[in-house]
Order: structure tokens, then C-alpha cells, then sequence
């Protein structure tokens, strides 16, 4: 029997929060036709943002990587708003992780394979995807990473 994305994730120890509510002017997801997009996420967690500063600096690489792990627990959240069922999910199709990083940090990719890691690992092979990891000179809040997510749905 194939393992569900809500048991794989039981396995894991990981149990979704609310999907967080937008902080301007924009919504969390958009669904059209068979794809959604989910806006934005930063690494909320039960008491508020939990990692701030720059990669870098502030921030140690494995912390950024635990910030995108966290990014992509709070995209599954959205997802799961979203559809009501994380088994909508045929795939994940792209993230792209944005990363507070100092001029001379290089490392984004590695950053934000805490967030590609995590999902395969929860999605199985419906978690590979395309991405991008870029530097940014800062985020919203002063967060330290920001992933957003396009997956497609049934």
C-alpha cells in the first residue's frame, strides 16, 4: 500500500499548524485549473517567527536550513486549505526559496535543501521539483528564508 502524504508525514513527527493568514494585501493561494500557487512562506512557527536575521551572519547555515524545512511544513499547510486533502496533490511542480543572506554568502542552495529534503521525504516522488534559491538583501520581518510553491492538483 502506498503511504499517504498526511501518514509519511505523521512519520516524520510533523504535524501541520494552521495555515497562516496573509500579512497585506494578497491571498495565500490561488487555484486555476489543475495548478496552485501557494504564496510566500515564511518560517512561522507555534510562537511566532523563529528564525530572523541573514544567513550568514546571524543565522548559521543549519539554522536557515531548519528556517526552509519550516517554510515548506507551512506550505504543505496552505496546500491542505487549499485542496482539503494533501492527496489532491498529484506533484509538486517548482519552489523557489529566498534566502536573507549577506553579500558574501553562497550557500542558498544548500539553505534551501532544507526545504527540498523535507518534502520528498514527505511527498515521496510526488515532492520532486524544479526550484530556484536565491539571495535576497532582506525579507518580510526580517525572516530568514521565504519559499513559495506551485504544485499541481487533481
Amino acid at each position: 500500500m502506498t503511504q499517504t502524504i498526511e501518514s509519511r508525514l505523521a512519520d516524520l513527527g510533523v504535524s501541520l499548524p494552521e495555515a497562516a493568514a496573509p500579512a497585506a494585501n494578497y491571498v495565500p493561494f490561488v487555484r486555476t485549473g489543475n495548478q496552485l500557487f501557494v504564496s510566500g512562506q515564511l518560517p512561522m512557527g507555534p510562537n511566532g517567527l523563529a528564525f530572523v536575521g541573514k544567513v550568514g551572519d546571524q543565522v548559521s547555515l543549519e539554522d536557515g536550513q531548519a528556517a526552509a524545512k519550516l517554510c515548506a511544513i507551512n506550505l504543505l499547510a496552505q496546500a491542505k486549505a487549499a485542496t482539503g486533502d494533501l492527496e489532491a496533490i498529484v506533484r509538486l511542480v517548482k519552489i523557489v526559496g529566498f534566502v536573507n543572506s549577506t553579500a558574501d554568502f553562497t550557500q542558498q542552495p544548500q539553505v534551501v535543501n532544507g526545504a527540498s529534503d523535507f518534502l520528498v521525504e514527505a511527498m515521496g516522488d510526488k515532492g520532486r521539483h524544479a526550484r530556484s534559491a536565491v539571495s535576497a538583501a532582506s525579507l518580510p520581518f526580517g525572516a530568514a528564508v521565504e519559499i513559495e510553491a506551485v504544485f499541481e492538483i487533481a
